[in-house]
């Protein structure tokens, strides 16, 4: 699979995840979760007019593109106009709501002054391998590719197949001379042609294709559910599709926001929507695990992968789901995904597939264990939902345990004896070491367990029958406590550079990072107008702003050159807030703005030169910061 990088455009329904490039290209097709499995290595348009070679809807040098959702949904048009022959071609992307049917509805007019003759041109190829080797046979309408567990039909609504080529179509494909005696074959590739007709000046013509994924059950079984999907009214789906977003958009928006009087909060506005159609195709709908992104690198050429659910990761989401009104996936992502992905000693590995199961790791991260206590106790103060905490009590608790062993390994242990835990990668996962952030989070943890013993304490039915459990919730309280202390004068005493006179990030290279801000803002361990707080953030902005505006995560942040992080102005602009420094915040939050990507799509980092997303269009963490910063925006 060649290396495809950016996400410009993302759809999809509560089993299929669909990617495309600014130009109409689809990408990436997950099913039947948003992280596994990934079907498409490459899916090429193209069309021939009159005796012309394939024109690819995609890449050709006549083309102009232009790229727009219809308002408010998840549908995706791509107009492409050919100059040369004067043809305007409007694709239209959209995932069915109760199938798992991708629509790609073609429609083609002629704005020459000389007929058309149009044949319409599919050649694709699927994700193949030793363990699963994919193949292709031409069905009625369309082609199936298909390994032992599954089968992807591509097919047209009311048109038969004019000709095909199962091997060799790279040889043959550009020119449109694809043919083949063969209805099967041993190839992951294939092509199919349809005629579309001559069209005058003036005319019109539309073809629907449909894309679908289901088992590799009896062959009669699948064809006989292609001739189902054919028989939909897809024109009335559309407006299905496009009414269900709407509504969905118009019952998330738990900010309240009003039309925007000026460009800038038009483009606030359109940011905003846009978070509250991602935050669905991003999550789990069975476990509530909720993935970091779409994927940007199958091949691992820059990264370690990003459609994974960092525990981390989601409690941020999650809590900028609980401001859009959906409390019901963030509880289930507490009492599912949480429970079915805690290790027996009480800890959060570093990542899962979001279906729960253990994903590609290279070391833990003790702030992925913090930070869902932290988000529990978050989701009760937005529902108040006792209950809640009384089911993910016994979660907590040994999350809470194991982060007592931490801090007893690893801040009271004396430096010659040998630690029993590993320790811990930074929130960035590049550098083990105890981190002032990482201990940020162990100690909002505690004091988040201290306030869940505290209300569900007001109940005394909850403990008042078993005298042990009050014994025990007794001495885990002295405990934690105790630590509590510990963790501060930690902070205090090693984590504090008197030449600096600053907070670091850590006692071994001592650099500013951004995620020092999390010690007060979400977590509260210091106040924001402390003064050697105010000292970091004044050396923050020596360090870590950019030219532009942009803030980076750390000194000497080599990552993709040591971009800006769209998370880091997020940060800044929290913490701005939180001092009540309103106009600062405001101007690290308009950097936010300006660079926003196509489609309104925050993405990771920033190009310092072109002011666009590079990386990673479509990042969870990002919109979910977006939505806190905007909601704080709000109340202050």
């Amino acid at each position: 699979m060649e290396n495809k990088y950016l996400n410009d455009a993302i759809i999809g329904n509560k089993s299929m995840l669909v990617t495309f490039t600014e130009k109409g290209e689809l990408q990436r097709l997950y099913f039947p979760s948003r992280d596994q499995k990934q079907y498409i290595d490459f899916f090429h348009t193209g069309v021939k007019v009159n005796s012309s070679d394939v024109i690819y809807l995609h890449d050709d040098v006549n083309n102009t593109y232009k790229q727009y959702y219809d308002t408010d949904t998840n549908i995706l048009n791509t107009e492409i106009t050919n100059t040369y022959f004067n043809l305007k071609m409007l694709q239209t992307d959209y995932v069915l709501l109760k199938e798992d049917v991708l629509v790609k509805k073609y429609t083609f007019m002629n704005e020459s002054t000389i007929d058309l003759k149009l044949q319409f041109y599919i050649y694709s190829g699927f994700a193949t391998d030793l363990n699963n080797m994919t193949s292709c046979k031409i069905i009625d309408g369309g082609m199936l590719h298909y390994a032992h567990d599954y089968t992807i039909a591509t097919f047209a609504k009311g048109y038969n197949v004019e000709k095909h080529q199962i091997h060799g179509s790279k040889d043959t494909i550009k020119r449109g001379e694809i043919y083949d005696k063969d209805y099967i074959g041993m190839s992951p590739e294939g092509s199919i042609c349809y005629n579309i007709g001559n069209l005058q000046p003036g005319e019109k013509q539309e073809i629907y294709i449909l894309c679908t994924i289901g088992e590799n059950a009896n062959i009669s079984k699948v064809e006989d559910e292609i001739e189902r999907l054919k028989r939909i009214d897809y024109a009335k789906e559309y407006n299905n599709v496009k009414t269900y977003w709407r509504k969905y958009v118009k019952d998330h928006n738990g900010l309240n926001l009003k039309e925007p009087k000026n460009i800038s909060e038009e483009k606030v506005f359109e940011i905003y929507k846009r978070s509250i159609l991602l935050f669905p195709l991003l999550t789990n709908q069975e476990t509530g695990g909720v993935i970091a992104a779409p994927e940007v690198d199958e091949n691992l050429t820059q990264c370690g992968r990003y459609a994974y659910c960092w525990p981390r990761d989601a409690v941020f989401i999650t809590k900028a789901m609980d401001i859009l009104k959906m409390e019901k996936e963030t509880e289930k992502f507490y009492k599912v995904f949480c429970k079915k992905t805690q290790s027996k000693n009480g800890m959060w590995e570093q990542r899962f597939f979001s279906d729960g199961k253990l994903a590609p790791c290279w070391g833990y991260q003790v702030d992925e264990t913090a930070s869902v206590v932290y988000g529990a106790y978050q989701h009760y103060l937005v529902t108040k939902n006792e209950k809640f905490l009384k089911e993910t009590l016994p979660m907590c608790e040994r999350a809470i345990d194991f982060l007592k062993r931490y801090v007893k390994d690893w801040l009271e242990k004396d430096e010659n004896t040998e630690h029993k835990i590993h320790i811990s990668y930074d929130l960035w996962e590049m550098h083990e070491g105890v981190h002032l952030y990482s201990l940020a989070s162990i100690f909002s943890a505690f004091e988040a367990i201290l306030e869940i013993y505290r209300i569900l304490g007001k109940n005394v039915s909850d403990f008042e029958h078993n005298r042990l459990k009050e014994e025990k919730i007794e001495k885990n309280k002295r405990e934690i406590e105790r630590e509590l202390n510990v963790i501060k004068q930690y902070i205090n005493n090693h984590l504090f550079d008197t030449e600096k006179k600053c907070y670091v990030r850590n006692e071994e290279d001592k650099k500013m990072d951004i995620s020092l801000l999390g010690a007060v803002v979400p977590f509260k361990v210091l106040r924001p107008k402390e003064k050697k707080v105010q000292n970091t953030v004044e050396r923050i902005n020596m360090c870590l702003r950019t030219y532009t505006g942009g803030y980076q995560r750390f000194e000497q942040d080599h990552y993709r050159d040591g971009a800006p992080w769209t998370i880091a102005n997020l940060w800044m602009a929290l913490y701005y807030l939180e001092a009540g420094e309103k106009r600062k915040a405001r101007e690290t939050f308009e950097f936010v703005i300006k660079t926003v990507g196509k489609h309104y799509f925050l993405g990771e980092q920033i190009d310092n030169s072109t002011l666009k997303p590079n990386w990673v269009v479509g990042l969870g963490w990002s919109h979910a910061m977006f939505i806190l910063v905007l909601e704080k925006f709000l109340r202050k």
